[in-house]
Formats: C-alpha cells, structure tokens, sequence
C-alpha cells in the first residue's frame, strides 16, 4: 500500500513539471527575475533530480539559510514554515554543488504537508 501511495504521489509531481513545462513564458515562473542568470548554471538547474525525479527548476526551488537545515548522522533535515522535516535519503541530489547555497524543492500540500522533492546540501565552507 505504501508502495502505491509513493507511485501515485511521484505521478502527480511529474504531472505538475510536466505541466509548467508547457505554460507559455509571460504565465511561467520565470518572470524575469533570473533574466540575468548565467545559462549553463540555468541548463544545470533545469536538469538537477533527485531518486524521486526532477526538480524541475531553480524557480521551483529556494535557497536556505544555515540556521533552517541540518545534518546530523549522515541525514539532513530542514525547516521550513517553521517546521523542522526529514529529508528523504533518495531526495538528496548527489551531484556537486554548482552554486554553493543549500536549496530545496518542497511540494505543499493541504494540511501543512510538506513532500520534499529535492534537497541539494550547501559547499559547507
């Protein structure tokens, strides 16, 4: 059962990439704010994934500030809306980090849950 709820729930956020794929540019996310990025690092993020499937973008994603994520015994866990959440092992991306800030790709859901999609550690300097 658990096995199908975790297929099932994969299927909806690949639907949900899938669909702001299509969105024409004046309605996507990017509304101009990364209009400067440099677009290698804007291809390297639009390829990043996790085990549990793409992040989509660094538009779908946000950066954290040290006090709100954590690792500990090899996991990591993050806070966010002031709440502290598990970072799944297969959501951590294990490619290197281009940019050097911690982010991640949290999906919402009603009732305060939160699914992490993608989790990328900072260069921790």
């Amino acid at each position: 059962m658990r096995k199908v709820v975790h297929i099932v729930v994969l299927a909806a956020v690949s639907l949900i990439c899938a669909s702001t794929v299509r969105i024409s540019s004046p309605s996507a996310r990017d509304n101009g704010r990364f209009a400067g990025a440099d677009p290698e690092i804007k291809a390297w993020f639009d390829k990043l994934a996790s085990g549990r499937g793409p992040c989509c973008s660094d538009a779908d994603g946000f950066a954290l500030s040290d006090p709100d994520w954590e690792s500990k015994d090899g996991h990591y866990r993050v806070r966010i809306d002031g709440q502290w959440i598990d970072v799944p092992d297969d959501a951590v991306i294990t490619v290197p980090n281009r940019v050097g800030r911690t982010m991640v790709w949290p999906i919402r859901y009603p009732g305060r849950m939160i699914f992490i999609r993608c989790f990328m550690p900072g260069a921790m300097i």
